[in-house]
């Protein structure tokens, strides 16, 4: 299973995340690709506690075995909600945004304990870091990256 903790996987992305051009449309959404930098970026500042995020209390999937499948193995849905904290704010300059979001990839992969999930609640690093490197994975295939 890749993940943010395996440094091949982190270089992997890197890899793509530099192949990604401003100007790059999306196979579905309507973000645009400094959207979606952003809102990674936010994601792994969210991971690292330095940006709130409401919870949202759905006790079923954040138990055995629905957390496990969803962090593990279900394909994310496309077009599916997120919270509202990380698609708040507006990306800055395409190169800034791809600066950031490599830096908070590389912070959240050497964090040693990062915040409760508002959805899935209580996360080891393990969780994180699969879940981290699908969910960033996914978007960069939203962008044919």
């Amino acid at each position: 299973m890749p993940s943010l903790n395996d440094p091949a996987a982190r270089t992997a992305l890197v890899a793509r995340i530099d192949r990604l051009s401003p100007e790059a449309q999306p196979r579905w959404g309507k973000m645009t690709a400094p959207k979606m930098l952003a809102h990674m970026a936010d994601a792994f500042r969210m991971a690292l506690g330095e940006l709130p995020v409401k919870p949202k209390k759905i006790p079923l999937i954040a138990s055995f075995p629905f957390k496990q499948l969803a962090i593990y193995v279900l394909p994310f849905p496309k077009n599916s909600p997120t919270a509202p904290e990380i698609i708040a704010r507006a990306p800055d300059a395409f190169d800034v945004e791809r600066a950031n979001v490599k830096a908070l990839l590389a912070r959240v992969a050497a964090a040693e304990k990062l915040v409760v999930h508002p959805i899935f609640g209580q996360m080891n690093r393990s969780e994180w870091g699969a879940l981290g490197y699908r969910h960033f994975d996914h978007h960069l295939r939203q962008f044919g990256v």
